[in-house]
């Protein structure tokens, strides 16, 4: 999940023409295009790096979670985006699970 925040980040920083369309139209109102995508990048910078440092890692991929629900559901006529980010979805669940079970051991 974190390589997947990480390239989308750098490649909508590299080519911001082929990301902007991605973002709600509403969004697009209130300020620049190329601000949201440099302000949404940064936030995929931090979360990737939380996500791949491990630190923070429930919070890490709550936010992952609700993230990949936020582009599914402003993208629900891109088939190719909902079903890619539904399988994210479900790895960050399952990453969740793991987690729960990991501190369930510890304190056993």
């Amino acid at each position: 999940m974190a390589f997947v925040f990480f390239y989308a980040a750098i490649a909508s920083l590299l080519r911001p023409q082929e990301w902007i369309g991605y973002f709600p139209r509403f969004l697009l109102g209130f300020l620049p295009p190329k601000a949201i995508l440099s302000a949404f990048s940064f936030y995929e910078i931090v979360l990737a790096a939380l996500l791949f440092s491990g630190k923070k890692l429930v919070w890490a991929t709550a936010l992952a979670i609700a993230t990949f629900a936020g582009i599914i559901v402003s993208n629900l006529e891109l088939l190719d985006v909902t079903f890619r980010d539904v399988g994210l979805i479900m790895a960050g669940l399952a990453l969740l699970e793991l987690i729960r079970k990991e501190k369930s051991n510890q304190k056993q």
